[in-house]
């Protein structure tokens, strides 16, 4: 990608920033998306939080939460306690290719050393019951590539996860959290836990301190896995495995996808052979994945400026949207995901006063994102 110097900037919150964007983050109803949508229509997320009840009152909620200097404050302390740190998208210590998926996280809770920092990061992903053989090849890529320089990623659960951290100790190896920082899942994975961060490794998550893992948090915390990295290897993958999301992220976000052929018999094996069919890098060797990347390695992606805090749009450079052009866009959206485009072309009106209606909607909890820019309605 070719961009000119003026994209490559460098974020550096200040500690009242921070909590601004903590807060942000923190209050009801606001994603990774709604974040950047706030920031980029009121300047930074201060005043994003000053303009939250009106808009989600417009939206059709009466009552909102927003979370409370106290409770952020408590939070960062929290994180202070144990060692761990916010970082921010746009800061020099967030992930180098995070920056450029859908909606990255705004604030990233970390643990460790410098291996996060590390341009060259690969996962490798696969079955929780993995099988010996599979858990001594997912060693042997880690070991090798390791060697190769790249640092190791995943997502710290039993099986392959644990197979990839434990051989990558010594080069760099980063776990990605379902849950906040200080929850461990497995908690019998502690021991590694702590031989990854002794060794410059990393855990990261977006998640609050202290958030319990749920069932739709790991695909959330799949796409942060092959987000950070520059490619995703499967190693014995069911049919419907989270791995197979982990891979489904890596094609939405241009990352190479590699699998290992495996046994038309054995289930675990299922999802991997698939991906091969649809296209995947069928890989047997480290070298296969080396060739993948032969002289493409290293390059600085640029960071969009837009996503950064800005004076550009501040709130009073758009009339308050019409009540005209909210009963049309609330006419055209229903139970059905339908494309942002569509809805730009159907009321012909300015992209950035129908962008203030869908966060009003959002802010209200009436609005859903779906992936590929959809929205739907919540009915």
């Amino acid at each position: 990608m070719v961009s000119g110097p003026s994209q490559y900037k460098t974020l550096r919150l200040s500690e009242a920033q921070r909590l601004a964007w903590l807060r942000l983050i923190r209050s009801e109803n606001v994603g990774p998306a709604t974040f950047r949508d706030l920031l980029n229509h009121a300047g930074s997320a201060e005043s994003a939080l000053e303009l939250l009840p009106r808009l989600s009152r417009q939206g059709g909620k009466k009552s909102y939460r927003i979370c409370s200097v106290e409770d952020a404050d408590r939070e960062l302390e929290a994180h202070h306690r144990s060692g761990a740190r916010l970082v921010a998208l746009g800061e020099a210590e967030y992930p180098q290719h995070l920056k450029h998926i859908d909606a990255p996280p705004p604030l990233l809770s970390v643990k460790g050393g410098p291996a996060l920092s590390q341009p060259k990061t690969i996962a490798i992903v696969g079955a929780r019951n993995a099988s010996l053989s599979g858990r001594k090849l997912a060693g042997m890529f880690a070991h090798e590539l390791g060697a190769s320089g790249f640092v190791l990623a995943s997502g710290l659960a039993r099986g392959i996860d644990t197979a990839t951290h434990e051989a990558s100790l010594r080069t760099g190896t980063i776990a990605v959290f379902a849950g906040g920082i200080d929850v461990l899942y497995p908690p019998e994975n502690n021991r590694l836990l702590a031989a990854m961060l002794e060794n410059g490794g990393n855990a990261i998550s977006e998640m609050p301190f202290g958030w319990k893992p749920r069932g739709r948090d790991f695909p959330r915390r799949n796409r942060l896995i092959s987000g950070i990295s520059l490619g995703v290897v499967v190693i014995e993958a069911a049919k419907k495995s989270g791995s197979l999301h982990t891979a489904r992220y890596a094609l939405e976000q241009n990352r190479e996808i590699f699998a290992v052929p495996g046994s038309p018999l054995d289930p675990r094996s299922e999802g991997a052979n698939d991906l091969i069919r649809q296209g995947a890098t069928l890989v047997t060797s480290v070298a296969d994945i080396l060739e993948e990347f032969t002289g493409r390695v290293g390059q600085a992606l640029p960071l969009q400026p837009r996503l950064l805090e800005h004076e550009a749009d501040q709130p009073g450079a758009l009339a308050e949207p019409g009540d005209d052009l909210r009963s049309k866009i609330l006419s055209a959206l229903g139970p059905t995901p339908l494309d942002m485009d569509e809805i730009i072309r159907f009321t012909g009106a300015e992209t950035r006063a129908i962008h203030v209606i869908l966060l009003e909607l959002e802010l209200a909890g009436r609005l859903e994102r779906h992936r590929g820019n959809k929205i739907s309605l919540l009915m």
